[in-house]
């Protein structure tokens, strides 16, 4: 169909299928803030810090993609770090130079390949972060600062990489938020709603980035951060891209903080305050429904239950986005919670979308690397549980020793994936029923399962103790009825 710039025609867009049995993305968080790769990890994650008050979060931020903001932030841990280290005199912008000759070294193939090879079906690269430089020489340069680009084209040379390998190739982009265009620190709330740029020039600056990205790199993803600006009509964007790419989708960050908004904050701020703060674990944001999206964007964050609106997790393998050379295995996710959160992702109606941010030179690091090589190790197995997957009638379920459970399902298979290793061969699931003729097949093995029903529990024997993994898959044929549940 033929999409209008406006929100009734854009809200008939449909979830295209593909977007539903992807499940897995990998989110690229790279640029100058590559370069110093530095924020505080001693006072936790994200969700620690945001426990806090606003002040305290923003000055003590462990996105390490948000260097040049906290850099700002007087005695923040970053431009403590920043003087001793650089000198007062070295400002953000003198770390350009060194980004654009790092990303010489970089291979795009290579990269493409390692995501590939972990069962990826789609990449969301950050083209423009808040930091306003640009990853691909647009044609449309930053009016605030020159030469405000990488002297690769990393959004041309890694989409071509990507699609290459039968990947989707999608883009982050920062229309809220541009620091060239107001230099002016975030330190509070008050600050982060209303650092957003107002003028006319922006609106068109940032309507052409994403008109030119679309017509130049065609991605199935358009990812915008943080807001659009409050003079803009976002539904020309949104018609734009459906229009050129049909199944193509877009997130839902699109929100427009307008003047009348922004002095409605200012003027209740501690209630506006206290309602961010109960919002900030990420699911808790489904009370700020924006008019139009395909689909929610919890950020370290998952849901507690299957959610009817289609949803993608997104976080970092460590506390921050960008790479932080201060994280070390504490700060990391391990490979069997990275598992299981995955699981229970999908079961809930979601895909994961996992962060890697690269050395400046374009190298991930060897912790990312181990949890994506792990993450792929399970898929190889247990992917059928999780690929072209939707969700079941409930999500979570347990064994009679307390371990927890998972279920997908996918035509006429259920799938119940154990997240942990049963200590025994006999496996009671509780409270599930299945038809007399079934069969049940661990994934990690082809022979078919004996199994009993024991009142509405499923006993099921195993041919041998299982071996260590984070989480085992089984699928049972036919599914049970709804009726029997």
């Amino acid at each position: 169909m033929k999409y209008e710039p406006n929100l009734k025609s854009v809200r008939k867009h449909k979830v295209p299928a593909w977007f539903h049995d992807a499940k897995l993305g990998i989110f690229i968080h790279w640029g100058i803030y590559s370069v110093p790769a530095f924020a505080p990890t001693s006072q936790g994650s994200i969700s620690e810090t945001m426990k806090k008050d606003q002040a305290y979060h923003f000055k003590n931020n462990p996105y390490a993609e948000w260097y040049f903001n906290t850099l700002k932030i007087k005695d923040s841990p970053t431009q403590k770090h920043h003087n001793k280290v650089y000198g007062k005199d070295f400002t953000y912008f003198d770390f350009i130079p060194e980004f654009n000759q790092a990303i010489k070294k970089w291979d795009p193939n290579k990269m493409a390949d390692l995501f590939k090879k972990i069962g990826a079906r789609y990449v969301v690269l950050g083209t423009k972060h808040h930091d306003g430089f640009l990853l691909w020489p647009s044609k449309y340069p930053n009016p605030k600062r020159k030469n405000h680009f990488a002297k690769r084209n990393i959004v041309g040379e890694l989409t071509k990489a990507v699609k290459e390998r039968g990947m989707r190739m999608g883009f982050y982009y920062s229309g809220g938020l541009d620091w060239t265009f107001n230099e002016e620190p975030i330190q509070d709330f008050l600050s982060f709603v209303t650092n957003g740029p107002l003028d006319p020039e922006y609106n068109e600056y940032i309507k052409n980035h994403f008109l030119e990205l679309i017509d130049l790199y065609e991605p199935s993803i358009i990812w915008n951060d943080i807001s659009y600006p409050p003079d803009a009509n976002p539904y020309e964007v949104i018609a734009y891209f459906y229009n050129k790419i049909p199944d193509g989708v877009v997130n839902d960050r699109w929100f427009q903080i307008t003047k009348k908004m922004r002095e409605l904050i200012r003027d209740n701020l501690d209630r506006f305050t206290q309602a961010a703060k109960e919002v900030s674990d990420g699911a808790g944001a489904d009370v700020l429904k924006p008019p139009h999206y395909d689909y929610r964007t919890p950020e370290y964050a998952t849901y507690h239950k299957i959610k009817k609106d289609k949803f993608e997790s997104c976080r970092g393998i460590g506390y921050s986005f960008g790479f932080n050379r201060e994280e070390g295995e504490k700060e990391h996710i391990t490979v069997v919670e990275l598992v299981r959160m995955f699981v229970d992702i999908v079961s809930k109606n979601g895909n994961l979308l996992l962060n890697v941010g690269p050395m400046a030179d374009g190298t991930i690091a060897e912790m990312q690397v181990e949890r994506l090589l792990g993450l792929g190790k399970w898929l190889e197995t247990n992917g059928e549980a999780i690929f072209e997957t939707r969700p079941w009638i409930r999500a979570e379920g347990k064994t009679d020793d307390g371990l927890d459970i998972r279920f997908t399902q996918k035509e006429n298979i259920l799938y119940v994936i154990i997240l942990d290793t049963p200590k025994t061969e006999k496996i009671l699931i509780k409270s599930l029923h299945i038809e007399k003729n079934a069969q049940i097949y661990l994934l990690s093995n082809t022979k078919k399962l004996s199994w009993k029903q024991i009142g509405e529990d499923l006993a099921i024997t195993l041919p041998e103790k299982l071996d260590d993994a984070p989480a085992h898959g089984f699928k049972i044929i036919p599914k049970p009825t709804v009726e029997k549940l």
